[in-house]
């Protein structure tokens, strides 16, 4: 039986891995060994990241919301409150959106809330 050389499919591999590395410095970019653990890196960073930017925008829409809620003279737990309440089913992306972009539409929204609140 004839013996199976790999180098075909291990020149291959490593130039896949070679690819992802482009851009990297130093041997980062052109030594397998080193190339490939920083690969494997910044997967592992990619990944979570993915995570952490979703947690991010979160943030940044409940400072947004709460921002123009407040100069309503509301704080932004009350306003979610109220907008539960009031049977209000925006999400938190859009409602940003409304109070950076269309200050009127989000009024109108905030004035309902504060109406479905006990006094």
């Amino acid at each position: 039986m004839p013996r199976i050389k790999r180098g075909v499919t291990t020149r291959q591999k490593h130039k896949r891995l070679l690819d992802q590395a482009k851009g990297y410095r130093g041997r980062r970019k052109n030594t397998i060994r080193v190339a490939r653990q920083a690969v494997e890196k910044a997967g592992q960073y990619a990944y979570r990241d993915r995570k952490v930017k979703k947690r991010n925008f979160r943030a940044l829409w409940i400072q947004r919301i709460n921002a123009a809620v407040r100069a309503e003279g509301l704080t932004y737990s009350q306003f979610m409150h109220g907008v539960k309440l009031a049977g209000i089913e925006l999400d938190r992306k859009v409602m940003a959106d409304l109070a950076m972009n269309e200050g009127d539409a989000f009024g109108l929204i905030i004035k309902q809330a504060k109406d479905a609140l006990p006094a």
